[in-house]
């Protein structure tokens, strides 16, 4: 039954088609004979960055690839296009992968970041009653479900003794979520920068707990079986960019808030704020990531939210092998 739940929540996220294209990010011009990397990304994070420069597109385009960019919500979204065979690389939090391997997605793990837990958090109303995780026993709480914050939430209330079963979670993505944030429908919200940093920003949400000590919150980056066995090469050169754009991020939190702004419609300041609280670098994945993976994959399944157990192991990137 958990299986069948798990397929249909699956299937109500984001199919072949919906992730939103962005069919002029092509770097191709007319006529041009050329192979399509289809990558999707989020509204924030670093392969977001990279789109916004177009240094992939310039360099790919020598190879003959073009470059087709698509916009998703949230990470169980993009992976479930990945699994449809509509995207052949993208980036998401933590806990996405856990679920889409669970449902048979052929995705590998490329590379990582740095632990990340301060950039995501526990909202509530700056003037609600709710003080500490253990005031949220029976409240209404907004999170987008098999993302980051979903684990974040589990081990809050792990620590403070709760149950998910004592909330009410109101699974939303996080346009959706905000308005009902603003709006008083839901009594807290778990949410990653920048939506983090735009709350904050507005003046409306107070924070009862981050990530610092509870997740590590660290960002992936993935490709499809099929696209890494066949263009390892591709692979390496978009993962080589990346530690460009982080360089120059890591050195110029102002510039990307300035740079990002126009792109994403979220005000300077708050993306300068989640710029400075973010950690950089790309790295492999490592044993111990791995194993700390594997972990969240337990604790899910042993919630039940997991339809079966997964060795994570399996799904890492072997370059040549």
């Amino acid at each position: 039954m958990l299986a069948i739940v798990f397929l249909l929540w699956m299937g109500s996220g984001c199919d072949a088609h919906s992730g939103k294209e962005d069919k002029g990010s092509a770097s191709s011009q007319k006529g041009e004979a050329s192979e399509v990397i289809r990558i999707g990304y989020q509204k924030y994070g670093t392969l977001n960055m990279l789109k916004a420069r177009g240094d992939l597109e310039k360099r790919l385009k020598k190879l003959g690839y073009t470059v087709q960019w698509s916009l998703f919500p949230g990470g169980p979204q993009l992976l479930e296009a990945m699994n449809a065979g509509s995207l052949d690389f993208g980036h998401t939090g933590e806990a996405p992968p856990v679920f889409a391997q669970a449902a048979g997605t052929p995705l590998l793990y490329v590379a990582t970041t740095p632990p990340n837990p301060a950039a995501e958090a526990i909202l509530v109303p700056k003037n609600s009653p709710i003080r500490t995780i253990a005031d949220l026993k029976g409240k209404k709480v907004a999170l987008n479900k098999g993302s980051n914050v979903h684990y974040l939430l589990v081990q809050a209330l792990e620590k403070a003794g709760l149950k998910l079963s004592d909330i009410q979670p109101v699974y939303l993505p996080p346009a959706d979520a905000r308005a009902a944030f603003e709006q008083g429908s839901v009594d807290a919200w778990v949410i990653w920068d920048p939506f983090y940093a735009a709350a904050e920003q507005g003046g409306k949400a107070r924070v009862i707990a981050d990530g610092q000590g509870l997740a590590a919150n660290r960002e992936f980056f993935f490709a499809s079986r099929s696209f890494a066995e066949k263009h390892a090469d591709v692979v390496n050169i978009i993962l080589e960019e990346l530690k460009k754009v982080d360089r120059w991020a890591s050195n110029d939190p102002k510039g990307v808030a300035a740079f990002l702004a126009p792109e994403l419609g979220i005000d300077e300041q708050a993306l300068e704020t989640a710029a400075k609280r973010r950690t950089y670098n790309i790295e492999p994945v490592t044993d111990e990531v791995v194993a700390q993976q594997q972990q969240i994959a337990d604790q899910f399944f042993q919630l039940g939210l997991l339809p079966k157990k997964i060795d994570v192991k399996e799904a890492v990137w072997r370059e040549g092998k």
